[in-house]
C-alpha cells in the first residue's frame, strides 16, 4: 500500500482506537496523546515494514504500552500504576470488531464542555481535523482554537467522562452538536479551507460513514436522514468540480459526470425527511441541493424554489453563511444588483470580516452587472484572502479573464 494509501488508513483507524481506549481506561486527554504517538509510530514503520495483518489492533497494542509507560513513571500516583498493572495482555487487545466511533463522537459532546468546544474537540478527535483547520471552519484565529481545545481535553478529565447510556434529557443536544460536527468534517473536505488540494475524499467519506451510522442509529430523527441527503446530494458533484487540477463553477459543470446513484439516494431520503417531522436546517440545504442536482442544466435550474427555501432557511437557522448563500439566489431571480444589495447586509457582519467567500460573490456578481473592473478588482482581493491554492488560481483567473 502506498503512503497516501496508509495515511487514509490511519485516519479511518484513528477515532476507532481512541475510542478503545476511552472506553477501557476513561482519562480522554491521555488515551488521545497515546493514540496520535501511536499514529506516529506506524506513519514511520509501516511503509518499510509493511502494514500487520491486524492494523487496529497493532495500534491499540503501542497506544496501550503508550498509556503503560507513562502510567509507570509516575511513581507518587499509586492509582493509576494499580490501573496500569490491571491493562490486558499485549495478545488479546480488543479483538472485537465493534467501531467505537459513534459513542467518541457523543463522548466529545459532553455537556461540561460548551457548544464550541464540543465542535472543537470532536473535530480533533473524531474528524482528524488539525488546529488550524478547525480555527477556519470557526472563523478564530489559530491560536484561539489551540487553547480551546486544550481547555475542553481538560474539561472532559475532570468531568470523569466515560462512555455509558445517555440521560435522556441529553440526547437532544447531543445529537444537535454531532450532528453539526459531521457537517463541519464534510464541508471541509468538500472545500478544504487551506493548502494544495481543493478537496479532500478521506473527510468526506469518513462524514458520509459517521452520517450513515448516525442515520441507522437514530432513523426517526429527520434532521440525521436530511444531513446524510446533503452529504450524498453535494458529494455526487465531486467529480466534476475539477478538471487538470482547476475548479469548475456548479454552473460550468459537466453534469453527467455526477454520480446519479447518490443524487437518487439522497433525494428519496430528503423527501421522506421533509414529511416526517418538524423542518430544520440540514433538511432545508438538503432540498436546495436536490434542486441543483435535478436541473437539466444550468439554465434551467428554479431559482425561484431555491430563495424560497433559502427565506425559510434564513428564518429558522439565520446566519452569515446563509445570508451570503441566499444573496447568490437573490440575484438569480431578481438580478445581481438586488443580489449586491443583499451582500451589502454582510459588511457589518465582523464574522465575515476578510472572509474571501464574500469577496468572491461580490466579484461574481459584479461580473453578472458588467461592471469588469471592480469585478477584477475583487476577483484579485478574493485570491489574496483564500488559503486555498486551487482557489487562489481560479479566482486569479477569472480576473485575468476579464481583462481581455
Amino acid at each position: 500500500m502506498t503512503l497516501p494509501g496508509i495515511e487514509e488508513l490511519l485516519r479511518e483507524l484513528a477515532p476507532q482506537v481512541l475510542g478503545i481506549l476511552v472506553r477501557r481506561h476513561g482519562q480522554f486527554d491521555a488515551c488521545e496523546d497515546a493514540t496520535q504517538e501511536a499514529l506516529l509510530a506506524a506513519a514511520t514503520q509501516w511503509p518499510a515494514d509493511g502494514i500487520p495483518d491486524s492494523p487496529r489492533s497493532w495500534l491499540v497494542t503501542v497506544a496501550s504500552r503508550r498509556l503503560v509507560d507513562e502510567w509507570r513513571s509516575e511513581s507518587a500516583r499509586r492509582r493509576r500504576e494499580d490501573e496500569a498493572a490491571a491493562l490486558e495482555p499485549t495478545g488479546t487487545v480488543h479483538s472485537s470488531a465493534r467501531d467505537d466511533t459513534l459513542e467518541l463522537l457523543f463522548l466529545c459532546c459532553h455537556p461540561a464542555l460548551s457548544e464550541s468546544s464540543q465542535l472543537a474537540l470532536t473535530l480533533r478527535a473524531v474528524g482528524g481535523l488539525t488546529t488550524a483547520q478547525i480555527a477556519s471552519a470557526f472563523l478564530v484565529p489559530e491560536a484561539t482554537m489551540a487553547q480551546r481545545i486544550s481547555r475542553a481535553k481538560q474539561s472532559i478529565r475532570a468531568a470523569g467522562a466515560r462512555f455509558a447510556a445517555l440521560p435522556t434529557d441529553e440526547h437532544a443536544d447531543r445529537l444537535r452538536v454531532v450532528m453539526r460536527v459531521l457537517y463541519l468534517i464534510f464541508n471541509e473536505g468538500y472545500t478544504t479551507s487551506s493548502g494544495a488540494v481543493a478537496q479532500r475524499a478521506d473527510l468526506t467519506t469518513e462524514a458520509i460513514r459517521l452520517t450513515r451510522m448516525l442515520h441507522a442509529a437514530a432513523p426517526a430523527e429527520p434532521e440525521a436522514a436530511g444531513l446524510l441527503a446533503l452529504m450524498l446530494l453535494t458529494d455526487a458533484r465531486r467529480d466534476a468540480r475539477e478538471a487538470q487540477g482547476e475548479l469548475i463553477p456548479l454552473a460550468e459543470q459537466d453534469r453527467s459526470v455526477w454520480n446519479s446513484a447518490r443524487i437518487d439516494e439522497g433525494v428519496a431520503l430528503v423527501t421522506r425527511a421533509l414529511g416526517s417531522g418538524p423542518v430544520g436546517p440540514y433538511q432545508l440545504q438538503a432540498a436546495i441541493a436536490a434542486v441543483h442536482d435535478e436541473a437539466p442544466s444550468a439554465d434551467e435550474t428554479d431559482w425561484r424554489q431555491i430563495l424560497a427555501l433559502y427565506d425559510v432557511l434564513a428564518r429558522i437557522s439565520p446566519g452569515p453563511v446563509v445570508a451570503l448563500n441566499r444573496a447568490v439566489a437573490v440575484a438569480m431571480v431578481h438580478g445581481p444588483r438586488a443580489g449586491l444589495a443583499e451582500l451589502g447586509t454582510l459588511d457589518a457582519d465582523e464574522r465575515m470580516t476578510g472572509n474571501h467567500r464574500v469577496v468572491a460573490v461580490r466579484a461574481h456578481l459584479l461580473e453578472l452587472a458588467g461592471e469588469r473592473d471592480a469585478a477584477t478588482e475583487a476577483y484579485q482581493e478574493a485570491a489574496r484572502l483564500s488559503r486555498s491554492l486551487p482557489e487562489q488560481r481560479y479566482l486569479a483567473l477569472r480576473a485575468a479573464r476579464l481583462n481581455f
